[in-house]
């Protein structure tokens, strides 16, 4: 069992966990601290997106423990998570596609007074200028990257502490990739958020990140520094495809 890590923001130990009868993640330790970039990376069904539904509260939870600033948070229901400001931006189906990109910030501060909310929508095109360009569209015709901005505004807007993404340049060009890619380091460094970040565009995200853990058939097989994992004689290659 992992001693809890000071400053860790978000605190896994030992989890086993999936959906119903699948048992996904096996014994998994992990540690996000506050305000750095956690990266998870890994092949397909590593259990990478499991883990932040399980934070999420989206998956079962047969035994371990997770914690947030030292509260336990293991079963939570998803709503009760989110007002504990964690926001979780999946890979598909994040935005509401019939409805103008205001319209989607407003349902998206549905925890907030109307007076905060009439505060935070400038505060969110100032950060996404291109939202704002496109304030009266409707999101169904927005491009991939513009609908992840979308997103990260309607997270952003309930101010949260940490952030979940999972895979949020799947299906992007590689310029559209690095500006999205960028944005969240923006969202660390500009507002002190807590970021975790799935993705599969590996060294993208390696470049990104403070720190890097390398999931593979459910488990944890690495954790350190991106450079380590970048360098490592065998890891990278056998997992990752990096040569």
């Amino acid at each position: 069992m992992s001693q809890k890590t000071i400053h860790s923001t978000i605190h896994v130990d030992t989890l086993n966990s999936g959906y119903v009868n699948s048992h996904i993640l096996f014994d998994v330790d992990f540690d996000a601290k506050e305000k750095e970039i956690t990266v998870v990376v890994g092949p397909n069904g590593s259990g990478k997106s499991t883990l932040l539904k399980s934070i999420f509260g989206l998956c079962t939870v047969y035994s371990g423990e997770i914690s947030y600033n030292g509260e336990k948070i293991t079963g939570l229901a998803p709503h009760k998570v989110a007002r504990k400001k964690i926001a979780y931006l999946p890979q598909m189906n994040n935005v509401f596609s019939n409805l103008t990109i205001k319209e989607n910030l407003i349902m998206a501060s549905y925890t907030l007074n109307s007076k905060l909310v009439s505060q935070r929508i400038p505060e969110i095109f100032e950060t996404f200028p291109i939202l704002k360009e496109f304030e009266k569209s409707k999101s169904n015709t927005l491009s991939g990257g513009e609908r992840q901005m979308l997103a990260m505004g309607m997270a952003l807007i309930r101010q949260p502490n940490v952030m979940l993404f999972d895979e949020p340049t799947a299906s992007l060009s590689p310029k559209l990739a690095n500006e999205v890619l960028s944005k969240i380091k923006q969202l660390r460094d500009d507002f002190g958020i807590t970021i975790i970040l799935v993705e599969q565009n590996v060294k993208r995200a390696l470049a990104l990140g403070d720190f890097v853990y390398l999931f593979a058939n459910g488990k944890g097989v690495f954790k350190g520094k991106p450079d380590e994992l970048l360098n490592h004689p065998e890891l990278g290659k056998l997992y990752l495809g990096i040569s």
